[in-house]
């Protein structure tokens, strides 16, 4: 097993870890919290919430375990669902899309022609992911929270954080990378964003980083900062 996998293991296991972990916080009284404390524990929440999605993401492309490939996207499908009752195989299928024909109107993250307007394209590209059986097997598995502990802790430490993790990984991931297709010279039709590595693990987990990512989908998040020279 290579270095870069073995981090991105003990990565990985950090970050499911971490989510889980934090699930006990819905049987903490909330109430107790000062504003400012409540607000850390969501963005903590969000920022392990779009961790379970970059897990997923790297078994996408095969990086997570490369040299077991059926544990690998079983790895994947777990983060994925535990994030938002994704299935794996179909959003793999969409995301190889995406990368084969980025920019164009066979990708399916894009906006389509002429200047996107960010609130219908985040309308669109949410629409293009959410499906009636996620939405239930979201529905069913806050609800089964809800009653093991309070509605308004698994709507401010579950629906919130989903709900703010969706908008980070749509504005850093796509919005801020792809909008201007035609200006960018590279034929991945992609930008990266100009920022300190600190600030791009804690914007998107590297994300950001988004042109590295489409020259060498190969590498795992963590070896972004890296490819960009960070």
């Amino acid at each position: 097993m290579s270095s870069p996998t073995r981090r991105g293991l003990v990565l990985a296991g950090l970050i499911l870890l971490g989510w889980l972990a934090s699930l006990g916080l819905l049987w903490a009284d909330l109430s107790q919290l000062a504003p400012l404390a409540l607000l850390g524990l969501v963005l903590g929440r969000t920022l392990l919430q779009t961790g379970l999605f970059i897990v997923g993401h790297d078994a996408m492309h095969g990086v997570l375990l490369p040299e077991r490939p059926a544990l690998n996207d079983g790895m994947g499908q777990l983060a994925l669902g535990l994030y938002g009752c994704l299935g794996f195989a179909p959003l793999r299928r969409k995301h190889q899309q995406h990368h084969r024909h980025s920019g164009s109107r066979l990708d399916p993250d894009f906006h389509g022609p002429g200047q996107p307007n960010p609130l219908a394209w985040y309308a669109r590209f949410m629409a293009g992911y959410l499906r009636p059986l996620q939405m239930a097997g979201l529905l069913a598995g806050w609800g089964l929270l809800a009653l093991l502990s309070s509605a308004g802790a698994v709507l401010l430490l579950c629906t919130v954080p989903l709900l703010l993790s969706s908008l980070q990984l749509f504005v850093v991931g796509t919005y801020l990378p792809h909008r201007n297709p035609a200006s960018n010279s590279n034929p991945h039709r992609a930008a990266s964003l100009e920022l300190p590595t600190w600030l791009s693990l804690l914007a998107c987990y590297h994300f950001g980083y988004h042109l590295e990512h489409h020259q060498a989908p190969e590498l795992a998040w963590h070896q972004l900062p890296q490819a960009r020279g960070a």
